[in-house]
C-alpha cells in the first residue's frame, strides 16, 4: 500500500497561474507516491496502474500495455485541430536510496534517482488540467507515459506499437527535471541537445602463461593497455575539432594472480556525439584500431558494439514555441538558458526523429534546501516547486500550439 504524505506547504511559484498553483499539493503527493514505489525498465506495473487509475477517474481515454507497460492517453479539445504529444518517462534506477525523507523508496536497491517520478506527476497534472479545460485548446493532446528510458529503451517500441498514430501526431514535446540548473529556470536549445549514446564491450584474447616466462605468451594486458591509449586518438585526431565527441573507457578487467600472464582482458566503454553524421563511424574506427594493435602483438579480439540511442535533435520551430512559453513563465529572461547541452543521452531522440518536437530541461536544484545532488546519485532529490512550473510549461505549449 502506498502511503500518502502531504507536503507541508505550497511553494511560491512565479509565472504559474492560480489554477495550476492550486494543484501543487496534489501533484507533489502524486510524485511522492510514485517515488515510494520505484520500478525498473519494463516492470513499471504499479506505476502504470497508478497512472491508469487517475486517468480513469478523470474520464480520460487511454490505452495500456503499449510496449509492455506504456500508456497513451488521448485528450480531445473543443474542436478539431492539430495533434500534440507530451512524453513522460516513468522507470527508476537500480540504486539504493540514501535520503532520509518520509517518501523515500520502499524498494531496496531501486530508486527514482533521475526525476522520472516528477515527470509522471507533471504529465498527470497536465492531463488533469487539460481534461478540465478542454475549451482552452483545439485539436488533440496525446500524453505518452513511456517505460525503460534508462535502458534498453521504451521509446522505439512504443513508436512501433503505434503510439504516434490514431490520431497521427504532428509534434511532440517533453521535459527533464534538471539538477544542473536552479529551480525557476528552463534550458532550451534548437538543434542537437543531447548526445547519441553508444556502448561497447571488447575482449582481447592472448595466450596466458607464467609471469616469469613472458616470451611463451601473448600478454592480453599489454595489448589492452595499448588499445586504451590508441583509442584516445579517435576524438583527438579523427573528429572535427569544431564538433564534440567523447569516447570513455569505464571498465578494464584482466588477470587473477600476480605471477600469471592473463590470457584475456575485457574492456568496456561508451561513445557520445551530437552530429548524426558520425553514426557508424566510431564502431568502424574502434574495429580498425583494436584490430591493428592485436595483429601487431599476435592477439585476437571480439567487439560487441551497441548503438543504443541517436542524438536528441530539437526542431527549430517547436523549440521557438517552447522558448517563447518559457519566457512567459520564468521570472526573468535570464532564467531561460539558451545554450544548454549535455553529453547525456535520451531515447526521446526516437520520438524526435519520427516527428518534429522539442525536449527541454526544467531547472530543479535548490542549494539552500540541499537539493542539488546530481542525477543517478543515491541522494538525488529536487525542489518540488518545479512540478507546477512543468505543468504550466506544458499547458502553455498546448494552448499556443493548439490555439483556438
Amino acid at each position: 500500500m502506498i502511503s500518502t504524505v502531504f507536503p507541508t506547504s505550497t511553494p511560491t511559484l512565479s509565472g504559474v497561474r492560480l489554477s495550476i498553483r492550486q494543484l501543487q499539493p496534489q501533484v507533489t503527493l502524486w510524485r511522492r507516491q510514485i517515488h515510494q514505489r520505484p520500478e525498473l525498465a519494463f516492470n513499471e506495473t504499479q506505476t502504470a496502474d497508478f497512472i491508469s487509475q487517475k486517468l480513469s477517474e478523470w474520464g480520460i481515454e487511454h490505452r495500456r500495455g503499449v510496449a509492455k507497460t506504456g500508456i497513451v492517453a488521448v485528450i480531445p479539445g473543443h474542436r478539431p485541430g492539430p495533434v500534440l504529444a507530451i512524453r513522460a518517462d516513468m522507470d527508476a534506477l537500480p540504486i539504493h536510496e540514501l535520503n532520509e525523507v518520509d517518501y523515500r523508496s520502499q524498494e531496496a536497491g531501486v530508486m527514482h534517482a533521475c526525476g522520472h517520478d516528477g515527470h509522471v506527476a507533471i504529465a498527470l497534472g497536465t492531463a488533469y488540467y487539460l481534461a478540465q479545460h478542454r475549451d482552452s485548446f483545439s485539436g488533440t493532446i496525446k500524453i505518452i507515459f513511456q517505460p525503460a528510458e534508462e535502458g534498453p529503451g521504451g521509446a522505439k517500441p512504443m513508436i512501433e506499437a503505434g503510439a504516434l498514430e490514431k490520431p497521427n501526431v504532428d509534434a511532440i514535446i517533453g521535459l527533464h527535471l534538471w539538477n544542473n540548473l536552479p529551480v525557476g529556470t528552463v534550458g532550451v536549445k534548437s538543434g542537437p541537445f543531447m548526445a547519441a549514446t553508444e556502448f561497447f564491450h571488447c575482449t582481447i584474447k592472448g595466450r596466458g602463461g607464467h609471469g616469469a616466462i613472458p616470451h611463451q605468451t601473448v600478454d592480453s594486458i599489454v595489448v589492452a593497455a595499448q588499445v586504451v591509449n590508441a583509442i584516445q586518438t579517435i576524438v583527438a585526431r579523427n573528429v572535427d575539432p569544431l564538433k564534440s565527441a567523447v569516447v570513455t573507457l569505464g571498465e578494464l578487467h584482466a588477470g587473477s594472480a600476480v605471477n600469471v600472464i592473463a590470457d584475456q582482458a575485457r574492456l568496456s566503454g561508451t561513445v557520445r556525439y551530437f552530429d548524426a553524421a558520425y553514426e557508424g563511424f566510431f564502431e568502424a574506427r574502434l574495429n580498425q584500431i583494436i584490430s591493428g594493435v592485436c595483429q601487431a602483438h599476435g592477439a585476437t579480439y571480439e567487439l560487441d558494439y551497441n548503438p543504443l540511442y541517436p542524438p536528441v535533435v530539437n526542431d527549430a520551430e517547436i523549440t521557438g514555441l517552447v522558448r517563447s512559453m518559457a519566457l512567459s513563465v520564468v521570472e526573468t529572461p535570464a532564467g531561460v538558458v539558451p545554450d544548454c547541452q549535455t553529453m547525456g543521452g535520451e531515447d526521446m531522440s526516437f520520438f524526435l526523429k519520427a516527428v518534429p518536437g522539442c525536449y527541454f530541461f526544467l531547472g530543479s536544484a535548490n542549494q539552500t534546501k540541499g537539493l542539488a545532488y546530481p542525477h543517478h546519485h543515491p541522494r538525488f532529490d529536487f525542489d518540488e516547486a518545479a512540478l507546477s512550473t512543468g505543468v504550466e510549461m506544458f499547458v502553455r505549449c498546448v494552448e499556443s500550439f493548439c490555439h483556438q
